[in-house]
């Protein structure tokens, strides 16, 4: 086992199934022979544009953070892991020294390598070398497609826990993909609603409507500012989740929001927004974003062993790494079908 497969993002548009080295593990590390890798919005983002938001590709890139596999080597100081063990990877490595990781708030390291984002490789490839701390053990009825979908369950969990969600709170989640599907599921599992999700497709709001949502707002049909004010009589929600990355969601937030109430900016991606900081200081509104999580792939995979989440219900399409290009073109054009996109190994 000297070479292995990988799917190379050299430029926009211009993604190469290549042979390229093992990586060697060191004394800490695990090496994760990966079975499956969820596309994310940020890879749509490198392979669209060879950036997302800061981080700019210099080199050619492989792509995917969403990763799980079964591990096929251990480290020297490995002692919680053995071979054969079945783990989804997290994929933000932390410095574990900085004044953020020190204060458990690892999302935060300016030292932060993330898997897939540059200049850091990500998991589109046959192994992957990883700290064994990064490595969580999958639950049995977990399978390793099911396995991709902890990491955006874990984004949508950060979310929640920023906003303070609670039971018997209303929560408005703009933007029916992955994350605020996933969103919509934890909600529930909170014990909060109503809950309401707003998106432009018809697919993504009948499967939120299946999964719990009380309400579903096409944004193509109806205003949603105007629609969920409707539906709160006047009121707005408690919590507002704008999960899309878009301006035009992020910027009808503060009027989706009841007073006193909390918005959080999940997406990325949406650049500069205007807000009208008198109705935000005047309505005494909470407004604040929310990168990545910490501590919540634990809490993640309980949610998802306890079967309160269906992490499978949102895998529409799967293809394997050899077609990694038609994945990322179809789940860039057609986002009236897809929802999550895996690339199975």
């Amino acid at each position: 086992m000297v070479t292995m497969r990988a799917a190379v993002l050299y430029a926009p548009g211009d993604l190469r199934i290549e042979q390229i080295p093992v990586p060697r593990i060191s004394r800490n590390q695990v090496l994760v022979n990966v079975k499956a890798v969820g596309i994310c919005g940020s890879d749509l983002h490198l392979y669209n544009n060879g950036r997302i938001a800061d981080s700019i590709m210099n080199e050619p890139l492989i792509l995917g953070h969403e990763a799980a596999g079964e591990i096929v080597a251990i480290g020297e100081d490995v002692t919680a892991l053995q071979c054969g063990d079945r783990v989804v990877m997290e994929p933000g490595i932390s410095c574990g020294e900085c004044e953020f990781c020190q204060r458990g708030e690892y999302n935060l390291c300016r030292f932060q390598a993330f898997k897939g984002i540059p200049s850091t490789q990500g998991c589109m490839t046959e192994f992957v070398a990883i700290p064994w701390r990064y490595a969580h053990k999958l639950p049995p009825q977990i399978d390793h497609e099911e396995g991709t979908v902890i990491e955006p369950l874990a984004v949508a969990l950060q979310g929640l826990a920023e906003g303070q969600v609670r039971a018997g709170q209303s929560v408005a989640i703009l933007g029916g993909g992955t994350i605020g599907l996933m969103a919509l599921q934890a909600a529930l599992a909170l014990g909060a609603g109503p809950v309401i999700v707003v998106d432009l497709y018809t697919k993504r709001l009948d499967l939120a409507k299946n999964l719990g949502a009380a309400h579903v707002v096409n944004a193509c049909i109806e205003d949603p500012v105007h629609r969920i004010l409707e539906l709160t009589n006047q009121l707005g929600t408690d919590v507002v989740l704008e999960t899309s990355g878009t301006a035009a969601a992020a910027a009808q937030t503060v009027r989706i929001v009841r007073r006193g109430g909390t918005v959080v900016l999940v997406g990325v991606g949406a650049g500069e927004v205007s807000f009208n900081v008198d109705l935000i200081t005047r309505s005494r509104l909470k407004l604040t974003g929310t990168f990545r999580y910490a501590n919540q792939f634990p809490v993640a995979l309980s949610l998802a062993k306890s079967g309160k989440v269906d992490l499978c219900s949102i895998i529409t399409h799967r293809f394997p790494l050899e077609r990694t290009q038609e994945a990322l073109e179809i789940s860039k054009s057609q986002r009236d079908s897809t929802i999550k996109t895996l690339v199975t190994l």
